[in-house]
């Protein structure tokens, strides 16, 4: 198991590295790094000015000072120094991820506009005392230009909403559906089974963000009369209440609870059919017993994984409940990096992502091989 544990580390890391490394060459196209530079400098930048801006700041490799000096003098046109900037693979790019991932110094750039920038500048730290290295490994994530504070600070308080948003949607979901899946199971093409099956059926076909007004329209507004919960959780991220907290809670778990269910209920349905049961039925065993000493544990085997994967969906997949609900969480934060291009907080949201998928796998293998006395680690 220790071997086997240790395999997996490995590719995990291996596979961390070149996710990270897709994800950190996407964000660092220069249609991107261009948004960034007009976002941060003056919406009316000219092609150049936008190449100088990222030069400075150690983002792309700087304009060449010849040709820079030239259009200055005017012996070049403004179209023809456009031609000469470099919009797409740039050879500092390695190098860039490198000092973000810090296992190269950080960058030491000296601008155009004389003003020296470097990565691994710190306030109140002279410049003898400043870190050669400051990147993911360090602990330095970066800063944020869209909500203006360390990104470290902000995954960790945002993924800590989401993270408590999920322990509820977990102890609605996992149980619920696993009732449901067994009894479905346990006696197929039964009244109960297509009752609940045809449950399942529609619960996994609708979308959260159907689900979702469709509980603030009937239990949040005046539409119906019924207004028991509320139909925003903002005051649930400081605290969380039954009024606050049920509706999202319950739109997330809906659509999982139908899945999980009709996994659940395939499973045991399969094992109902098998040998060792009929052969216990034969033998006068009651039912119950059947179901609850022989059925049911092989009927969690594959159910187990599903429940897994439903760690980096609620993660990632929270995304539209969140918005809905206007929950500042992970996936709320998502949103906001991606549609303002902030950089950096957007790399940490992707490693978060990479890490909790990487991380519920290996747990899910393990897990399998001891739910599963058959499966054998070679």
């Amino acid at each position: 198991m220790g071997l086997f544990i240790l395999r997996r580390l490995g590719v995990m890391i291996l596979t961390a590295i070149c996710l990270t490394f897709i994800v950190f060459f996407l964000t660092n196209l220069y249609p991107n790094l261009e948004k960034l530079a007009k976002q941060q400098g003056n919406q009316r930048m000219q092609d150049h000015e936008v190449a100088i801006w990222l030069g400075n700041r150690g983002y792309r490799t700087p304009l060449d000072a010849d040709r820079l000096a030239s259009f200055k003098a005017g012996k070049i046109t403004n179209d023809e120094l456009a031609a000469s900037i470099n919009t797409g693979f740039d050879s500092r790019l390695l190098r860039n991820y490198g000092e973000w991932l810090g296992v190269l110094p950080g960058y030491v750039v000296t601008g155009t506009d004389g003003k020296e920038r470097r990565r691994c500048s710190a306030s109140g730290l002279d410049r003898a005392d400043e870190p050669r290295f400051c990147g993911l490994l360090q602990g330095d994530w970066g800063y944020s230009t869209v909500f203006r504070d360390e990104v470290s600070t902000i995954v960790q308080r945002r993924l800590w909403m989401t993270g408590k948003l999920m322990l509820f949607v977990m102890i609605v979901m996992v149980p619920t559906a696993l009732v449901i899946g067994v009894l479905a199971g346990m006696r197929e093409g039964s009244r109960l089974d297509r009752g609940l099956s045809t449950f399942s059926i529609i619960t996994t076909a609708t979308p959260e963000y159907v689900s979702g007004v469709l509980f603030i329209a009937v239990f949040a507004s005046s539409a119906v009369g019924l207004k028991w919960f509320k139909g925003t959780a903002t005051s649930a991220m400081n605290d969380a209440t039954f009024a606050n907290f049920t509706l999202p809670v319950l739109t997330i778990a809906l659509y999982g609870i139908g899945y999980i269910a009709r996994m659940t209920r395939a499973s045991m349905t399969e094992v109902m059919t098998a040998q060792y049961i009929r052969t216990a039925r034969l033998k006068g065993v009651a039912f119950s017993q059947i179901v609850m000493k022989h059925a049911l544990r092989n009927a969690l085997i594959a159910p187990f994984t599903v429940i897994m994967l439903q760690f980096p969906w609620l993660l990632n997949g929270v995304v539209i409940v969140e918005t809905l609900f206007n929950y500042k969480g992970f996936g709320w934060t998502l949103v906001q990096a991606a549609g303002n291009n902030d950089v950096e907080l957007l790399l940490a949201v992707s490693v978060v992502s990479v890490v909790v998928v990487l991380v519920t796998q290996l747990i899910s293998d393990i897990g399998y091989v001891f739910l599963n006395p058959r499966i054998r680690i070679a």
